[in-house]
């Protein structure tokens, strides 16, 4: 039996008073799914950079790394073992333009709404819920857990 790879990736809650910023894909398997930005961790990468390279990439926004929600671990849509590193951050510069061939549109909403979201519409929604529940808390971490990469 071959094993695939854990995939370990990064995502961003981008908070702005009462919302937070989503987006919704058009990769195969997740099609007008809403998840945060979020992305591949690359060989050789800092997770916290990643996590705001991932934010530039798909959104055009800059932003800064304000906590971690924690280290979610579970099973994608596309049946692969993810770890996910989540961060909570502010935009600190540059405006919303969407990586083109797989974002297809974002919006601003309410934290509290999300945990109430239809799970059809969510890429993880179980990931995603579970994420939700701790901003509506503000069961946050502080961003100084991840230590800079040792090289």
């Amino acid at each position: 039996m071959t094993e695939k790879p854990i995939v370990l990736v990064v995502s961003v809650s981008i908070i702005k008073g009462e919302e937070v910023l989503m987006i919704k894909e058009n990769k195969s398997n997740v099609i007008n799914k809403w998840n945060f930005p979020s992305g591949h961790i690359e060989i050789g990468e800092d997770i916290p950079y990643a996590a705001i390279r991932e934010v530039k990439e798909e959104t055009g926004l800059d932003v800064e790394l304000t906590y971690t929600t924690g280290v979610y671990n579970f099973i994608s849509s596309y049946q692969d073992q993810v770890i996910m590193f989540h961060f909570v951050g502010r935009v600190i510069g540059g405006s919303i333009y969407l990586e083109e061939d797989e974002i297809i549109d974002s919006a601003w909403v309410k934290v509290s709404e999300l945990e109430r979201a239809n799970d059809d519409e969510l890429r993880d929604p179980s990931a995603i819920k579970q994420i939700a529940n701790c901003l509506v808390n503000k069961n946050y971490h502080p961003i100084n857990v991840f230590h800079k990469q040792i090289k």
